[in-house]
């Protein structure tokens, strides 16, 4: 149902869309943007500068676009912006970007953020993304779309988290996870491709085969990062989907997990 509980704060310049439902003791500040069909639970904090879409749903006692932690924060007018169709579950805590970076936090679509999660300030996450119960991105974090984060994972700073890759329960990432890549352990370790995710998603059998041939010219080939990448180049045109691997190792700033 929409309407909001007779309880809840809602500054007079918040922006909320007619049907937005928000529930018991929920203070919604200024500069607060949210789209239509967007439920919010109740106890949830949510401040400005930051936009929600359209049909989140928010549980309870999250925190949503508060100051990022960083003690370089002074104040500046950062953003968070979360795009569509979210499910943001019991005291997750999502903060603003800041002016060492983009200067906005951004989540995507059709994500699914469970218990306690942690998205820190400047992280940009994809499509489709699964953050299971306690995971936590530091700042400055990358996450690709379908990728999937086992229960307490951590990112470090500026990591980037390749499309389709799984992170395994109290998966530690300190380097950059290529595309489709599983890993596990802390550090992280590559432990295959992310086969039962990629069927999920309607691979087929050729396209399993080409990215598990992928995988293996990576890591089972003895060769060094640079010899990898042009052999899998030379494959790239006849086999296209192994162009987001190949991209997550050649853009990798921070080396690759390996």
């Amino acid at each position: 149902m929409s309407g909001i509980h007779a309880t809840a704060i809602v500054d007079p310049s918040a922006q909320l869309a007619a049907d937005v439902s928000v529930g018991p003791f929920c203070v919604i500040g200024p500069d607060v943007v949210i789209g239509s069909g967007t439920r919010i639970e109740s106890h949830v904090v949510v401040k400005g500068p930051t936009t929600l879409g359209a049909d989140n749903h928010i549980y309870s006692f999250a925190s949503i676009g508060d100051d990022p932690q960083d003690k370089k924060y002074a104040g500046e007018p950062t953003t968070l912006e979360i795009g569509d169709r979210n499910t943001i579950r019991e005291s997750t805590t999502i903060n603003r970007g800041t002016t060492q970076d983009a200067g906005v936090t951004r989540i995507g679509n059709d994500n699914w953020i469970m218990a306690y999660v942690h998205i820190a300030h400047d992280c940009v996450v994809g499509d489709h993304v699964i953050l299971a119960n306690n995971a936590t991105l530091a700042g400055h974090v990358h996450v690709g779309d379908w990728a999937i984060f086992g229960g307490f994972a951590g990112a470090h700073q500026f990591v980037h988290i390749g499309a389709h890759s799984f992170m395994g329960m109290y998966a530690g990432v300190g380097k950059d996870v290529p595309a489709y890549v599983t890993v596990m352990g802390t550090p992280a370790e590559p432990r295959g491709i992310n086969i039962e995710g990629l069927r999920r998603r309607g691979f087929d059998k050729q396209q399993l085969r080409n990215i598990r041939d992928a995988y293996k010219v990576l890591y089972r080939s003895q060769l060094r990062l640079e010899e990898a990448i042009d052999i899998l180049r030379e494959r790239e045109t006849a086999q296209p989907e192994l162009a987001p691997f190949i991209a997550s190792i050649t853009n990798a700033e921070r080396s690759i997990v390996r």
